[in-house]
């Protein structure tokens, strides 16, 4: 009988077996990686520190929260509000259909299934319980990992912009980490602005 802990295992080496075949490499200390197999490593990381007595589905979710995202690229919808809702949408559909497949291969529950489907799609109060742990844990990884990149390639306005839509997003608990959390000097005095500071 294999345990909850070894389902969890093969379940996270599959999705990383996924996205270790995207073709979009980012290097990190001199080494490249799959763009998605390391931003889902640094999910993972941070759920860990953020919360670490999430439950098996939340780590499923956070793991596979981008899994295979490169097969469904951004330009592959209008270029326009409209068009970056139903790409958003239909990724997450996508990515809930994936985790699904991967959940039932390894003998998951349905009751499982339909949770991590739920936290992928959002369904459910955003501002509480697990979903809301989540959102936090992207908005961080965000902050810490990619936000600087971001303010690199757009006017400070926008950046600004999207700043205070991730803070909007993030939970008390979670503003209080971000605050003591070692970000990229950039993005600190980025977020006291948009934070009125």
């Amino acid at each position: 009988m294999i345990s909850e802990e070894e389902r969890l295992n093969l379940a996270l080496a599959d999705i990383d077996s996924v996205n270790k075949e995207d073709p979009r490499l980012v290097e990190v200390d001199g080494k490249p990686y799959p763009t998605e197999l390391l931003y889902s490593v640094r999910m993972t990381e941070m759920l860990h520190w953020f919360a670490p007595h999430a439950s098996v589905q939340l780590q499923i979710a956070a793991r596979g929260q981008h899994i295979g995202r490169w097969n469904s690229p951004r330009n592959s919808f209008p270029m326009d509000r409209p068009g970056y809702l139903k790409w958003r949408s239909k990724l997450k559909l996508y990515h809930a259909d994936q985790l699904s497949g991967i959940m039932e291969k390894r003998g998951f529950p349905q009751t499982d299934i339909d949770i991590v489907r739920n936290l992928i799609i959002k369904k459910g109060v955003k501002q509480e319980g697990e979903i809301a742990t989540l959102e936090d844990v992207v908005c961080l990884v965000f902050l810490k990992y990619y936000a600087a990149d971001f303010a690199g390639q757009h006017e400070e306005a926008k950046v600004i912009d999207i700043l205070q839509k991730t803070w909007g997003k993030m939970t008390d608990r979670c503003h209080q980490w971000a605050l003591s959390m070692e970000l990229p000097e950039s993005v600190t005095a980025l977020v006291k602005k948009a934070l009125g500071a």
